[in-house]
């Protein structure tokens, strides 16, 4: 087969196995390699340490796949429609299974279509040092929005990301235009003003990061921002106009989970460490660990509770774990101070 006749093949491959795009990017170095470099030079990626390491690796994968040609770039639509009616917010890709699991499963038959084609294949989603959104809009699928999240004309915010890297030198897709224009909505929806300019993004003050990556206290200065969230954080694509265009996705993994969301931020604390395991196996919130969580479920309490969560909070004020503690502490003077001691 030519390598033309090989790619429509992928895509038909790609398509049969869920994913909602599928193109292709020189295996060339990142065009903004000099931007990254920068952000992680003043420090904005936060603790997240990973990502000043191999810098090599992570803008150019010729050095992590030798001989590379081509970026395959896939996305995969998680899309639910409304969420649940709680009182607190879990990011969208969250309310289910761990996309990781779904997605590493679907690569793997790629990475087998591609080595009966005499390819070498390096899959990533989220896992490898790939500056992934850069070779997307490369590929043309999508471009970097001014909330640095990949923008989709079709998908528009709602989308999961992953790379194949491969020896097969296929054809290159044209490399998407952006089409942002004035609009300013993400930046602006920021409740941290974590996006510091058009595509600039300071981890350090991000609720993603302060909720998720974030294996410390979170700073005083966020926690009323942080509002009634309690895993991540949407702000920035709920506002994207782009997502008028948004379909539903016809992944049903990804659809909220209802053994979370019928249990309201009171119930979260009692949860012992086994039952935190169990509710949200297979779930991306079970990496946090049950401290980090409850750490969250706090500030989301401390800023959105009634004295009537006051027991539980008091009991978590308890809590041999400082993180889980310390933040119960702090929700239990704020319902106070907001209802008058």
């Amino acid at each position: 087969m030519s390598p033309a006749e090989i790619k429509t093949e992928l895509i038909a491959k790609a398509r049969s196995l869920g994913f909602d795009d599928c193109r292709v990017a020189a295996a060339l170095p990142a065009r903004h390699r000099d931007l990254y470099e920068q952000w992680i030079a003043e420090g904005k990626h936060g603790d997240m340490a990973w990502m000043a390491r191999n810098i090599e690796r992570r803008v150019d994968p010729r050095v992590v796949l030798p001989g590379a040609r081509s970026v395959i770039v896939l996305a995969l639509n998680y899309f639910q429609g409304p969420g649940p009616q709680t009182g607190y917010r879990i990011a969208r890709y969250a309310w289910n299974d761990d996309y990781h699991d779904l997605i590493e499963e679907k690569l793997r038959e790629l990475d087998a279509f591609l080595a009966t084609h005499g390819g070498v294949q390096k899959p990533y989603v989220d896992t490898g040092p790939v500056l992934e959104r850069d070779f997307a809009s490369e590929a043309g699928l999508g471009w970097g929005g001014k909330s640095t999240m990949q923008i989709h004309r079709h998908l528009g915010t709602w989308f999961f990301l992953a790379d194949i890297l491969t020896t097969l030198d296929l054809p290159a897709d044209t490399p998407a235009k952006d089409m942002c224009g004035k609009c300013t909505r993400c930046i602006d929806a920021c409740p941290t003003q974590a996006i510091t300019a058009p595509r600039s993004m300071d981890a350090r003050r991000c609720i993603s990061y302060l909720t998720i990556e974030n294996k410390g206290s979170i700073p005083h200065e966020f926690r009323q921002a942080i509002g009634d969230r309690i895993y991540g954080c949407d702000a920035c694509l709920d506002a994207c106009p782009w997502n008028r265009h948004a379909q539903e996705s016809r992944e049903a993994a990804f659809q909220a989970r209802e053994t979370v969301f019928t249990k309201s931020l009171r119930d979260f604390l009692s949860l012992t460490d086994d039952e935190f395991r169990a509710l949200f196996a297979k779930s991306p919130i079970k990496r946090i660990k049950r401290p980090a969580f409850l750490r969250n479920v706090c500030v989301a309490l401390g800023n959105t509770g009634t004295p009537d969560d006051l027991p539980a909070l008091e009991a978590a004020a308890a809590d041999p774990h400082p993180l889980i503690a310390e933040h119960a502490a702090w929700a239990v003077a704020e319902i106070r101070r907001r209802h008058g001691g």
